[in-house]
């Protein structure tokens, strides 16, 4: 990113509380702690927030026979409360949910997301077009600045911050936060160069993947990604889109090391009830 050098005089304690958040690896040092306060307390560079809650969830069948998938509870919430409560307390307030198969339901819930902090906006998919679709299909909605893009049967402790800071630095067209599991079969393996994705292999067979780390549902999406999308069809970012620009250099990853869980069968649904940290 351009940045402009200046010269500031501060306090010694507030110099001192600056230095504690000074760790080496997320913050580097005294400028990089300055910048990185003073984003967090102006607001996030990033405010939009475009979340998948649309799909039918065959897989978490029979919870979906009669509620969406991220409808279905964890801890007496459900997963979409979870969510909204992680980005309403990092403040993110501008949503737009995408709702499909049943989507009533999270309308009658979360109404306008006034009662919940947040300020939410209604998409609703009459066909399903995948995870890359809506974003063709909704452009004009999710406007020319990049945006947060969340999957909504993910349960995930991590640093929106952190993550838009890293997407900024390195105006790729997209960044993809990555989880580290046992197994990656189940998921899309994704291998790094550096901060660079180089390679996506949706879900490997056991034994032949090269990478542990696996995409975790939740992006930063620049808009011109969106040219990418084909126009028509059931368009998948993990299979038809993010593959090709991993080709071409075009997308980052960035790893965290924080809770996640990716609900999408009994068995994953099962282990977050059991260790899901609210």
């Amino acid at each position: 990113m351009d940045r402009v050098r200046l010269t500031i005089t501060l306090k010694k304690d507030v110099i001192k509380s600056v230095d504690k958040s000074i760790d080496g690896v997320r913050i580097r040092n005294r400028s990089h702690a300055i910048e990185y306060l003073l984003t967090k307390a102006i607001g996030p560079q990033v405010a939009k927030v475009f979340i998948l809650a649309g799909g039918y969830g065959i897989k978490m069948r029979p919870f979906t026979y009669e509620m969406p998938k991220p409808m279905i509870p964890v801890h007496g919430r459900p997963i979409l409360e979870h969510i909204i409560e992680n980005l309403r307390e990092q403040g993110f307030r501008d949503l737009i949910v995408l709702v499909g198969y049943k989507g009533n339901k999270i309308k009658e819930y979360f109404g306008d997301g006034s009662k919940f902090g947040v300020h939410i906006n209604y998409v609703e998919e009459k066909k399903p077009s995948g995870t890359a679709g809506p974003l063709r299909i909704n452009k004009n909605l999710l406007g020319k600045n990049p945006f947060v893009m969340y999957y909504g049967d993910v349960l995930a402790k991590i640093d929106l911050h952190e993550l838009i800071d890293y997407h900024l630095e390195n105006k790729g067209l997209a960044t993809l936060s990555l989880s580290s599991v046992e197994d990656p079969s189940a998921f899309g393996s994704v291998k790094l160069r550096g901060a660079r994705v180089i390679g996506i292999d949706e879900k490997p067979k056991k034994a032949d993947y090269n990478s542990r780390l696996v995409n975790a549902g939740i992006h930063i999406i620049d808009p011109k990604l969106i040219d990418y999308v084909p126009r028509n069809g059931f368009i998948m970012l993990e299979k038809d889109v993010f593959p090709k620009l991993a080709k071409e250099g075009k997308i980052f990853g960035y790893p965290f090391e924080g809770q996640w869980f990716d609900v999408s069968t009994p068995k994953i649904y099962e282990r977050a009830v059991k260790e899901w940290k609210k």
